[in-house]
This record gives structure tokens, C-alpha cells and sequence, in this order.
């Protein structure tokens, strides 16, 4: 079974990395969506939070899983036989980054990274851009899913 990996912070999740989770489900057999948790950043949800966004957002995907993990994203993929780490590349900045990360996972572990470019629709968008947004009451509706936008707001009351 080819088993992918798509790993981020998701702080919150938006539309950008929903529509690469959806693709990399239906290129592969199962997908694992797994939260990174890095204790030297504070993050605007807690993980359960974020959990729960993807769970919401994801639940009619019988074959992506949502998890979490802390650490070595190379340790955490061979420790659940991963065979594909999937990132979405929105632009060169993105790539120039990446590309150095997945040959050093590569390195590592023999483990390949697959790239998904972002539709032009999601190419601006980031979760730290969505996070700047809400917090001085932008419109975000459109970028993020709708329980996302209202958790946002509650977090962002204007």
C-alpha cells in the first residue's frame, strides 16, 4: 500500500491546504495528515483544535488519517512506514526551501517527498497571512472552511 504523509502546523488549516490534502488523496491510498508540534512556537489553536478542524473538514475522506507528532518529520514517517511525504509548493521561495528538506529527508531515511503545485487560487494564501487577517477583523471568508472562519472570529473578536 502506497502510504503518504502530508505534515504542516496547520495553525489554522485554510482552503490552500485542504485542496493539496484532497489531491494527495486521490493519488494515493492513504494519507496521513499529521500535525506538527513544535514546542518553541506558540500557536494560535491548540492541537486538538487543530485537530479538529481537519477532522471536520476532512471526515468524508475514508482514507486520510489525522494525527500529530513532535520531533524528526523523517523519524516520525519511517516509524509509520510512509513511503511519500506530499508538500504543496504555492511559489519559488517555497521550492527553494523544500527542495533542500526533501533531500536531506531523501538523505536520511530514503524516503521521497512529492510536490503539489497550489492552484492559482490558493497561491497567495498561508496561515500565518490568514492569522494576520483575522486578527485586525479582514474578511476571510472564501480561504479558510466556514467552522474555521467562525473559531477566528471568536479568537478575533472585533
Amino acid at each position: 500500500m502506497t502510504l503518504a504523509l502530508c505534515p504542516g502546523s496547520f495553525d489554522p488549516v485554510t482552503n490552500g491546504h485542504l485542496d493539496i490534502i484532497e489531491r494527495a488523496a486521490s493519488h494515493f491510498e492513504h494519507v496521513i495528515v499529521a500535525i506538527i508540534g513544535n514546542p518553541s512556537k506558540e500557536p494560535l489553536f491548540t492541537l486538538e483544535e487543530r485537530k479538529t478542524f481537519l477532522l471536520d473538514s476532512l471526515f468524508e475522506y475514508d482514507n486520510v488519517e489525522i494525527d500529530s507528532f513532535n520531533g524528526l518529520l523523517v523519524k516520525y514517517a519511517k516509524a509509520r512506514g510512509v513511503n511519500v511525504i506530499v508538500k504543496g509548493l504555492r511559489a519559488v521561495s517555497d521550492f527553494d526551501y523544500e527542495i533542500q528538506m526533501a533531500q536531506m529527508n531523501h538523505r536520511l531515511t530514503g524516503v521521497d517527498t512529492f510536490f503539489l503545485p497550489t492552484r492559482n487560487e490558493y497561491s497567495y494564501l498561508s496561515a500565518s497571512l490568514v492569522r494576520e487577517i483575522a486578527s485586525f477583523g479582514g474578511e476571510i471568508e472564501g480561504v479558510v472552511p466556514g467552522h474555521v472562519e467562525l473559531a477566528l472570529k471568536k479568537r478575533f473578536p472585533l
